[in-house]
């Protein structure tokens, strides 16, 4: 039997970043409102577009992979930010990483994306019809947002992060995952008058206006996430004491800490850096899991389980079997990452137009 055992793992986190004291120069807000409430410090806002940080998390983890792009069959970027509806995000990841050998497509299910996005790879290699899979979550939520409202404003920033998934025959990768969707509940986290709905002449777009119910979301996610990851780790007869880490989604800090006390497990069997980074959506698993093995928090054989909980309301967890590498076989350099202007720079006009 195939599987699919993670041998790369890369991201790109832009380098401007928009600190909680930032926002409270434009916004009724503070730092210590925010932190207490999201556990977030600071977010990060591009100056490029998803696509190029897509393609810059893909390089990092090729080059720890080992392998050329040339390599790879599959590549999959989970986005709900995408470059262009047409044509998708993942041909111009592609293209910037100079090959065409690859099938591409982009997959849209939030801040679960990235789990469904590595649900479909691996099934593909243990089908056989993929060899070598590149998996990427990347967002520029930045884009959304509408800098006038404070209770969303506070919460995104950009990033990406990815994975690339080898065929093996050792039991390792991605074993088990449960995903679904609660589409009763979808107007509560919702951007409205975009894309085919929106009336394009008549009502030229402004500002976009994100509907966003925290009190449901937070009930909804808790229970969502957290009867996931109980019925793989049944699935699987995973006891808490053999879970070595959680890397959950990175939206707000109580929802992370309720699902850890609810699997009742320790500070050190959780995966937290939503301080640093905010909810970057279908990112926020990759570039944690990333971040995980770069500070030794995953050895080789460990049992790693993720949830997610995102817009649509799509939500999941799985049960990763960590393989034998957790050591880069090389590194790639991001000079791509160079940027002369702060974050507030980066938004003046957006800022400008949201607040007129």
């Amino acid at each position: 039997m195939q599987y699919a055992d993670i041998t790369g793992w890369g991201k790109y986190t832009p380098p401007a970043r928009l600190t909680n004291d930032d926002l409270a120069t434009f916004i009724d807000t503070s730092d210590e409102w925010i932190s207490s409430r999201t556990g977030i410090k600071e977010r990060r806002i591009s100056h490029i577009n998803t696509a190029h940080m897509a393609a810059l998390a893909g390089k990092q983890a090729l080059a720890r992979a080992g392998i050329d792009a040339d390599d790879i069959d599959l590549i999959i970027v989970a986005t709900c930010t995408p470059d262009n509806l047409v044509p998708n995000t993942a041909s111009k990841v592609q293209q910037l990483l100079s090959t065409n050998n690859s099938a591409c497509f982009d997959l849209s299910s939030a801040c679960t994306g990235f789990i469904y996005a590595l649900q479909n790879a691996t099934a593909q290699i243990r089908m056989g019809m993929v060899k070598k899979a590149l998996v990427i979550g990347a967002e520029r939520m930045s884009w959304f947002v509408n800098w006038s409202v404070r209770d969303t404003a506070v919460l995104f920033g950009d990033g990406a992060g990815a994975v690339v998934l080898e065929a093996t025959d050792i039991e390792c990768g991605l074993l088990e995952a449960k995903l679904g969707c609660d589409s009763n509940a979808r107007e509560i986290l919702n951007i409205v008058n975009f894309g085919t709905d929106m009336d394009r002449y008549e009502n030229p777009p402004g500002p976009l206006q994100i509907d966003f119910n925290g009190q449901d979301i937070f009930k909804r996610a808790v229970r969502s996430m957290g009867k996931a990851t109980e019925t793989v780790m049944a699935n699987t007869n995973l006891a808490v004491s053999d879970v070595d880490l959680l890397v959950p989604h990175q939206a707000n800090l109580r929802i992370i800490e309720t699902l850890q006390h609810k699997l009742k497990l320790s500070d050190e069997q959780c995966m937290v850096n939503i301080q640093k980074y905010g909810n970057t959506s279908a990112a926020t698993v990759p570039i944690a899991l990333c971040e995980a093995v770069e500070q030794g928090k995953i050895n080789p054989g460990n049992n790693i389980m993720s949830a997610a909980f995102g817009a649509g309301l799509t939500w999941g967890a799985c049960y990763i079997k960590w393989g034998d590498r957790v050591t880069a076989v090389n590194d790639y350099t991001q000079q791509e990452q160079q940027c002369e202007q702060s974050a507030k720079e980066l938004l003046s006009v957006a800022i400008k137009h949201c607040l007129q």
